[in-house]
């Protein structure tokens, strides 16, 4: 037996450290994986978000609701972006999404406050996401003591001594006990079948290409859709199954409520499982390996976790985020399936994310036949 040679050692390091070398992709990953998890968690991610869309419906023309008003905008917390005409348009702007609190100051408002009758004022959050509301609604617990501060003087200023002039009530929407589980479970049906169905497709390509067999496929007659049509088509059918078990599970274990339209559910989900099974069929045109495959999946699926409101509430990130996060299908499919499960939404709602959903199906589907074309050359 021949004893240790540093040489040989030396020698192995070098020839690793070229394979490396000629691996680019795996050397980027390497690199940019890093990166990007240290630039996400600490710049994009904020379990506390500001600013959240705020509409206002003002029932009087009153000092007192104008210093209400400024109060609010003069908040971290609230970014006032509409102001209602009626309680149907404040309705409709928190259903579809557009805002995330809903205030209302009535009629009688400053009446109440000079008679110390237990004046109020509404205001209603998308409770969706129980994070994401938190922190507001804190905020807005500290209204009565400071909005009328400069209002209540003179004949006015017992008001503002013995007790708060009015009283802040607060409507949790949609998920009115704050369950957790309510925007976490939903949201895993995303998670769930990109992990499964982006990966799952790119290694199965990928490991026929290093098999070999793939050379077999590429000598038949067989356009670049029907191929990838045949190879996709049974995993249509594994998502369909994972999705039925998760939202059965959803429902009878986790008490996950079923409030909209199941045709708006399953064209999104039959959108969402396509796209993702084409990404992976796209991903596979350009993965090398199995190990490359399973890189790029993960360069993908990192993001989509991140980045698409499932883990952090969307409203707390900053625009470049959020502009990301808009560019990522499992966003707008998140806010599909929460849409429909808790808010009841339907397709006249939700159009504009079904519209992204066929969007990415069509692109990324393009481009998987296209690269699939340039193999056969």
């Amino acid at each position: 037996m021949k004893g240790f040679s540093a040489n040989r050692v030396l020698a192995v390091m070098a020839k690793e450290f070229k394979q490396l070398t000629r691996d680019r992709l795996t050397y980027a990953m390497m690199l940019a994986i890093p990166v990007i998890q240290l630039l996400l968690f600490g710049y994009a991610i904020n379990a506390q978000p500001r600013h959240l869309p705020t509409a206002v419906l003002v029932q009087e023309d009153s000092v007192f609701a104008r210093s209400i008003v400024g109060a609010l905008q003069n908040s971290a917390y609230f970014d006032l972006v509409a102001q209602a005409r009626s309680t149907e348009d404040l309705d409709r702007m928190l259903r579809q999404g557009e805002i995330t609190f809903a205030v209302t100051i009535p009629g009688d408002f400053t009446g109440r406050v000079a008679r110390g009758d237990e004046a109020q004022i509404l205001i209603e959050a998308d409770a969706t996401d129980p994070t994401a509301t938190g922190g507001a609604v804190a905020a807005a617990a500290a209204l009565p003591a400071q909005a009328l501060a400069h209002d209540l003087k003179g004949a006015l200023g017992s008001r503002a001594q013995a007790r708060p002039p009015f009283e802040v009530v607060v409507h949790n929407r949609y998920n009115p006990e704050a369950i957790t589980s309510y925007n976490i479970v939903p949201g895993l049906l995303g998670v769930i079948l990109s992990m499964t169905l982006v990966m799952m497709t790119a290694l199965s390509v990928t490991r026929e290409a290093e098999r070999g067999t793939m050379e077999s496929l590429l000598a038949t007659p067989l356009e670049p859709l029907e191929v990838m049509i045949g190879k996709l088509a049974p995993y249509v059918l594994v998502g369909m199954i994972q999705t039925l078990v998760i939202l059965l599970l959803a429902r009878f274990i986790f008490g996950v409520p079923m409030q909209g339209a199941p045709p708006t559910l399953e064209i999104g989900i039959s959108l969402f499982i396509v796209g993702s099974l084409a990404l992976g069929f796209l991903i596979s045109t350009v993965a090398r390996s199995q190990l490359q495959a399973m890189q790029m999946s993960v360069f993908y699926i990192l993001p989509s976790i991140l980045l698409s409101g499932f883990m952090f509430p969307f409203r707390g990130m900053p625009e470049w985020a959020q502009a990301i996060g808009q560019v990522i299908p499992v966003t707008h499919f998140l806010r599909v399936v929460r849409g429909v499960l808790l808010k009841g939404q339907g397709l006249g709602d939700l159009w504009p994310e079904l519209a992204a959903l066929l969007a990415f199906v069509c692109v990324v589907t393009a481009l998987a036949i296209a690269r699939y074309r340039r193999t056969l050359d």
